[in-house]
């Protein structure tokens, strides 16, 4: 059984949604210790036994110590089968990081999950950045898969649910080449008076046309859901950023914030965004490619070594940019 101690490098849940997805698509058995062991609430919360549930029903993983709180668990997967699933987060916990978990697990063969938490959570990616950039790439390399936002649910009341539908895929090598063709700005808000997605959306692209980036295609979501919340995803092909709303803090605020975020990653070298260059590590190693990332992060580092003890080897390339190169693949 593979030991992975999950209080290295960044040490936090990433360890833990990643390690267990690359158990199951490895078959490599582990034990999970030290899990979030340098964070104020140390252990596991509640997305993590979430994305630890989802990839396990898909492998007939035997799993124990997977409860709120624990700090080691065990993860010894069968093999992956093609199941509809529900997962439900019981908090405002991400979807798009279980989401991130199950993907990469079940894209060989194909599976349909329903997930129930937040879709806009802060320290996580929003589910519009989770479908336009990370969906994008994965289906421009071969990844078969739709996206349905049924309620969107914002932080701290949650509620929201989406599914995933996941046809079996042939996945590519990941490699990127010609200008940036997709680009968009999509404006949520729930529980807010109608012209809060409009004061944003018209932030963030005033910010960007500043910079010369004019013309980006602009989308409304304004919807009943079960709290208030708004927020704003930007990107343009494969760099994106994204902001929420929160009380006291003007529409107009949120809007330019994300449209920034974007700008400060357009304004540098690479082919992904520093966001985005850790969560491809994984498909990387898996179907080979190579990729150039605005930032070697700390996620990226910590992705990099739990590949390594699974036997997936990334050759990385530090600079600005950094590159991510993988001959092969499992």
């Amino acid at each position: 059984m593979l030991e992975v101690d999950g209080s290295v490098l960044e040490g936090g849940g990433q360890i833990v949604r990643s390690a267990v997805a690359l158990s199951a698509i490895t078959g490599i058995p582990i034990r999970l210790r030290n899990i979030r062991a340098g964070r104020d609430r140390p252990g596991l919360r509640y997305q993590h036994c979430a994305a630890v549930r989802s990839v396990a029903s898909v492998c007939n993983a035997r799993v124990d110590g997977s409860d709120v709180g624990g700090d080691a668990l065990t993860f010894s997967p069968e093999k992956i089968e093609k199941r509809s699933i529900s997962v439900d987060i019981g908090t405002a916990g991400s979807i798009p990081m279980v989401l991130q978990a199950w993907l990469p697990v079940v894209l060989e063969c194909g599976g349909e999950i329903v997930a129930q938490g937040g879709t806009e959570v802060p320290l996580s990616p929003t589910i519009d950045y989770f479908e336009r950039v990370l969906g994008h790439v994965i289906r421009s390399h071969g990844g078969n898969f739709f996206t349905t936002i049924v309620q969107r649910g914002y932080y701290p009341r949650g509620g929201g649910i989406v599914r995933l539908v996941v046809e079996p895929s042939n996945m590519r090598p990941i490699s990127f080449s010609g200008p940036a063709a997709d680009c968009g700005i999509v404006s949520c808000s729930s529980g807010l008076p109608d012209h809060v997605t409009a004061r944003q959306a018209s932030s963030a692209a005033s910010v960007l046309e500043g910079e010369g980036i004019d013309g980006i295609p602009v989308e409304y979501d304004r919807r009943d859901g079960p709290g208030a919340g708004s927020s704003v995803t930007a990107w343009v092909g494969c760099r994106g950023a994204c902001a929420l709303g929160r009380r006291g803090v003007p529409a107009e605020l949120v809007g330019s914030s994300a449209a920034r975020g974007l700008v400060d990653e357009l304004r540098l070298q690479g082919d992904v965004d520093r966001y985005l260059g850790d969560q491809l590590l994984i498909y990387l190693a898996r179907h080979g490619g190579q990729y150039s990332c605005t930032e070697y992060t700390l996620h990226a580092r910590t992705m990099v070594w739990l590949l390594e003890k699974f036997g997936l080897f990334v050759d990385v390339h530090e600079g600005r940019p950094v590159v991510f190169a993988c001959a092969g693949g499992s």
